[in-house]
């Protein structure tokens, strides 16, 4: 590939440091839309290069079609010229993924990403027709395929991959939230732009060949992970890797109650003084004593205040 066709390629745009933010939500479940607008500003004062907005941690699957077309809409009007925000449309319809990525299109996000079907168990066949339909209504957008086994009991391996390729041109990338790291390899031998999935690794995904990182801590603590891309680009081994040391203890507190959407919207509400809301059910909650605990721990981490 030459200089000028490397360029012009869409995959290219997108790397480095993406968060799967938090969607603040108000006592009535709407959309919290000061709250969300904070959220995205305050990361991007930090240099981060886009989000994964609405993914899971983001509750994205468990947003209305109303909701997440609010979210889109907020997403593409903050991020505008400054961020790549990736809209993750993923739902338990084709029509409503169908929905969110319109709404993608119409709210000017600048891709889409789409967790395969899940909760009914669909072929490859199925799987495909999915994402050709989703693709469809993007309108153009970049796709990013969304691998999280573990939720969706679909894996992508090479050949489905492949057939996905095959049948949607509009496919650049995905995110890798399997378990196998080595997969990164084969996705970057593909020609896919493979960002990984697991916040308390970034630097073993950079050095397998991830083009970044898309995690919930990456919105907790944006300027570490900003500052572990920028020394791994420049070649300094030492920072990164003291970068991945203080990571790990953020990754640590994200998932200390499994209560990972609830963290985040505690942890950011007090940073910015907002309240962000609480996880949407039947998503975990923390008890009283577990949010005193995350707060007193942001605080002596430094995360509330940087």
């Amino acid at each position: 590939m030459n200089s000028i066709q490397a360029e012009s390629n869409p995959r290219n745009r997108f790397a480095g440091v993406f968060p799967a933010n938090p969607t603040p939500v108000t006592d009535n479940g709407d959309i919290h839309e000061k709250g969300l607008r904070a959220v995205l500003e305050d990361n991007m004062a930090y240099g981060v290069h886009g989000f994964w907005v609405a993914g899971t941690s983001g509750e994205g699957p468990l947003l209305s079609d109303a909701q997440r077309d609010t979210v889109a809409r907020i997403a593409g009007e903050t991020t505008q010229g400054r961020a790549l925000s990736i809209m993750h449309v993923g739902a338990i319809t084709t029509d409503s993924a169908k929905k969110g990525a319109h709404s993608a299109s119409r709210g000017g996000c600048a891709a889409i990403a789409c967790l395969p079907p899940f909760l009914i168990r669909a072929s490859n066949s199925s799987i495909i027709d999915h994402y050709k339909a989703v693709a469809d209504s993007a309108e153009g957008l970049p796709l990013f395929a969304y691998n999280l086994p573990q939720l969706t009991q679909v894996e992508f391996d090479r050949n489905l991959m492949e057939s996905l390729r095959s049948e949607v041109p509009s496919l650049i990338g995905l995110k890798h939230s399997a378990h196998d790291l080595s997969m990164i390899r084969h996705w970057l031998d593909m020609g896919l732009a493979c960002f990984s999935g697991f916040g308390h690794l970034p630097l073993p995904a950079l050095a397998m060949g991830a083009v970044g990182t898309v995690d919930a801590p990456l919105s907790i603590s944006p300027w570490l992970y900003v500052e572990l891309y920028d020394a791994w680009k420049a070649g300094d081994l030492d920072t990164a890797r003291a970068k991945q040391q203080e990571i790990q203890a953020v990754a640590n507190l994200t998932t200390r109650y499994d209560a990972v959407s609830d963290v985040g919207k505690t942890i950011l509400g007090q940073r910015l003084g907002i309240d962000c809301g609480r996880a949407i059910l039947p998503n975990n909650r923390l008890t009283s004593d577990q949010r005193r605990d995350v707060i007193d721990t942001a605080k002596s981490m430094e995360l509330l205040v940087h």
